[in-house]
């Protein structure tokens, strides 16, 4: 089980290295890492169990964080119409994005970073990414609003970027060009 003592923070080197793409079929023990990576999203959701185990609530989680430098993201969110996105994915990547841009209105946080970092991060708004699942198959997916954000956050860490890199440091709060805010 992943607890936050397994989540690395700003400042480590892993989180700045471009993590390598995992051999397909994925082995037993990769498996196992991105099944925990999902848990761990489940559990920081559900108070008690967050509460119980003394975890920070996430959304998405890629491997990186816990100091494993392989391309595996886990992703647990809702979006705007309720539908839940819950994925474990291994090698995804966006595959084509929208020239339209949106942003989080409330900023975006990590579990790796302890710290508020004001301002707003530029995001496309729409993107289509592929992957495969734990269970071997290759998927699409096209997303939109807040799941194309968070997918967006997780696979810049699997290539060293954290997401306040994106943010305007001589103007934090401009709104991107061509830009739809999303609301959190």
């Amino acid at each position: 089980m992943i607890t936050m003592k397994d989540i690395i923070r700003e400042g480590h080197p892993t989180l700045r290295k471009t993590a390598e793409p995992v051999p397909l079929p994925a082995s037993k023990e990769d498996q196992d890492i991105l099944r925990s990576m999902l848990d761990y999203l489940k559990m920081s959701q559900d108070s008690e169990l967050a509460a119980k185990y003394g975890l920070r609530p996430g959304i998405g989680l890629a491997a990186p964080q816990i100091n494993v430098p392989k391309r595996m993201i886990a992703v647990h969110v809702k979006d705007e119409k309720g539908t839940l996105h819950s994925y474990a994915l291994f090698n995804p990547k966006i595959t084509s994005h929208s020239v339209q841009m949106c942003y989080l209105t409330s900023g975006e946080g990590c579990l790796s970073v302890d710290r508020d970092v004001p301002g707003y991060v530029p995001r496309y708004a729409r993107i289509t990414v592929a992957g495969t699942t734990l269970e071997g198959e290759n998927i699409t997916l096209r997303l939109k609003g807040l799941p194309a954000i968070v997918f967006q956050h997780e696979i810049d860490h699997l290539n060293g970027i954290m997401f306040y890199d994106h943010i305007d440091p001589k103007n934090p709060f401009k709104i991107p060009e061509n830009a739809v805010p999303i609301e959190r």
